[in-house]
């Protein structure tokens, strides 16, 4: 029973619900502050008057905080079961506190589900979510609910700023109106978001399928290198660790950089599904003021331009294009290793050719030197295996196909498939090697290996380049780091990959360079000395 009267004391007379932020008037009587506001504007033609004892006032009354009853309500509040707070009261229910189900902003009051049934239904008295917060959704001018949108201005206006305001003769729609329109694009958002996030999906899983098939390729060369050796244990075992280590690095070095872009992406769809949540709450609002005044960036902040993401995928598609084990690499250190045991070993279990079919990979060991290419101040030896540069010119027949200076193609083309050979060049340098179409030029400025689009190369110049080494192609030439050591080069091309690499045979194998071409036309080795006793052999 105290208990009972002890919330009647503290209930306003106004919501007839436990006060909130509870103030004074000067008559005595206490309200929530947001109840006697409300009231309090509604007063401002006919005077001021307490709503409960009707006490007049001559000017709008200052609203003093009542702090000690504030300190009791919050006592009494913590004393209440959590059932008994109903959010938002039903302005009509005053003997039992009911939860609102809607505001007429007409009305000014909230009504329950059973005082909604009777309510009018005339266009005047608009409905919306059950509020206490009022002022908001009136206009700041004439004190009128808010029924419509300036399209020039981009605001709610009532009826009054349509009619006589600032906002006459200009393209006004209601609030319905606009709002459908503001979720329509959101839709379009959502929409474009769920596709993005979507394609993100798609790149992880192929990112992951990468990495898949990587590992796959890595632990199958593990395999057959393994079973191809162990006929052979003693001898190959310092091979087979420096093979297995240089394939798990480069299986690990691919892994990583696939689970960072991997990474990278998962962050991209969070924040895809943070924007899409945040849209799909704002779609799912029932009261058009809500979403016409929720915050939001436009479709250049929630989707990122096309420009930008065809960027993005681009670089990222470079990037997976160049993620792979470097078999060359691999195959040039099997080879290079096998070269000095393999002559004594009988391959009693392996036919000819199985190392190179372990790895996919034909070595070139027919390469020839085309000598119907060959310039006549090159002389070419009995083999066709070396070429070497002389200053006494050659009484070959001058034809369509025959280069005028320094070089010579191979005879054999390569249009598909892994291939690898080595060559040996002088120490003294002045010497070029590579891959070019034959449709080459055989004369002029632009027939030299690299002065073109047409063919790819690496040289050594030790006049001009300070005895280094440098890599041509399209007229453009880049110094490569690493001083020559050894002067014998492994040349890995796998066609369909579009990849030329060359590695220098020394001791571990270095990489020097990989050329990435799409490739066209079928292929040929590519030979240039140009001088007098320096050489290149096959």
């Amino acid at each position: 029973m105290a208990s009972t009267d002890l919330r009647d004391e503290l209930t306003c007379a106004i919501c007839l619900t436990i006060y909130t932020e509870p103030v004074i008037l000067p008559c005595g009587h206490s309200f929530c502050w947001a109840c006697i506001e409300n009231v309090l504007d509604t007063q401002g033609v006919r005077g001021y008057s307490c709503p409960e004892c009707r006490q007049l006032f001559n000017t709008r009354p200052n609203l003093q905080g009542a702090l000690r009853l504030s300190n009791i309500v919050e006592s009494f509040r913590s004393t209440l079961p959590e059932q008994e707070e109903v959010g938002i009261p039903c302005t009509y229910c005053v003997h039992s506190p009911v939860p609102a189900a809607r505001t007429c902003l007409h009305c000014e009051a909230s009504l329950c589900e059973t005082h909604l049934r009777v309510h009018s239904k005339s266009a005047e008295h608009v409905l919306t979510e059950p509020t206490t917060s009022l002022e908001n959704r009136k206009c700041s001018v004439h004190k009128k609910v808010l029924e419509y949108y300036c399209s020039e201005d981009a605001v709610c206006i009532c009826v009054s700023c349509r009619l006589d305001g600032e906002h006459r003769g200009h393209q006004v729609e209601t609030l319905n109106v606009t709002s459908e329109k503001k979720k329509e694009k959101l839709r379009n958002i959502l929409q474009k978001l769920t596709s993005k996030r979507e394609e993100a999906d798609q790149r992880v899983q192929n990112l992951q399928e990468l990495r898949r098939v990587v590992q796959e390729k890595a632990v199958g060369v593990t395999e057959e290198v393994t079973a191809l050796i162990g006929d052979i244990r003693e001898q190959l075992e310092a091979l087979e660790k420096r093979v297995l280590s240089e394939t798990y690095r480069q299986e690990k070095q691919v892994s990583h950089r696939v689970s960072d872009l991997i990474r990278q992406l998962e962050i991209k769809k969070e924040e895809l599904s943070r924007k899409m949540g945040h849209i799909e709450e704002m779609c799912n609002m029932m009261d058009p003021l809500n979403v016409l005044q929720g915050q939001e960036s436009d479709d250049a902040d929630y989707c990122d331009t096309e420009e930008g993401e065809n960027k993005d995928r681009e670089r990222d598609d470079n990037k997976v294009h160049a993620w792979d084990l470097d078999v060359g690499l691999i195959s040039a250190t099997l080879h290079l290793g096998l070269a000095g045991i393999v002559t004594g070993v009988k391959r009693q279990r392996h036919e000819p050719g199985a190392l190179d079919m372990l790895l996919g990979v034909n070595k070139a060991s027919d390469m020839l030197l085309g000598v119907n290419t060959a310039a006549n101040n090159l002389i070419v030896s009995g083999d066709m295996k070396t070429v070497t540069g002389s200053e006494i010119k050659q009484s070959r027949p001058e034809t369509p196909e025959r280069f005028q200076n320094y070089q010579v193609l191979s005879y054999r083309s390569f249009s598909s498939g892994r291939h690898y050979w080595e060559v040996e060049g002088s120490e003294s340098g002045g010497w070029e090697v590579g891959m070019a179409y034959s449709s080459i030029d055989r004369n002029g400025r632009h027939s030299g290996i690299g002065d073109n689009n047409k063919s790819w190369g690496l040289g050594m110049h030790n006049r001009w380049e300070n005895n280094q080494y440098i890599v041509m192609h399209d007229s453009k030439r880049i110094k490569v780091p690493h001083r020559p050591s050894s002067h014998r080069f492994g040349i890995y091309l796998d066609y369909e990959a579009e990849r030329l690499s060359f590695y220098e045979l020394c001791d571990p194998i270095r990489h020097l360079h990989t050329f990435t071409a799409t490739f066209t036309k079928p292929l040929h080795a590519i030979f240039c000395v140009y001088r007098d006793n320096s050489w290149l052999r096959i």
